[in-house]
């Protein structure tokens, strides 16, 4: 059965450290609005060496997914507020669009 980690975003650009399945990692989140981009997440390990850098968050998909080969042992996937496929607006990341950590244990 699916577990599931809420990662504590919120609606302004921050840099911070969470523990994900007993790793240490370095999450930086910005707003990118040229071009639409919207939302984007880089992550570094705990010495803050770049692990993946300007994963657009969109719904739908493991956002790690193509990284499969760097180990990470979860899954990250972002739901929408009103509707699981809206993507986060600059306004309700962490509010009413969310991202998760998923795992199987």
């Amino acid at each position: 059965m699916p577990s599931f980690f809420e990662i504590p975003f919120s609606p302004r650009p921050e840099r911070f450290t969470v523990t994900l399945s007993g790793t240490d990692y370095r999450l930086t989140v910005q707003y990118r609005k040229a071009g639409g981009a919207g939302w984007v997440l880089d992550i570094a390990d705990a010495s803050d060496n770049p692990l993946v850098s300007g994963i657009p968050l969109v719904t739908g998909v493991d956002l790690l997914g193509q990284y499969k080969h760097l180990g990470f042992q979860g899954r990250l996937w972002v739901q929408g507020a009103d509707d699981p496929d809206d993507v986060p607006t600059f306004e309700d990341l962490g509010i009413g669009s969310h991202v998760f950590w998923v795992t199987d244990q």
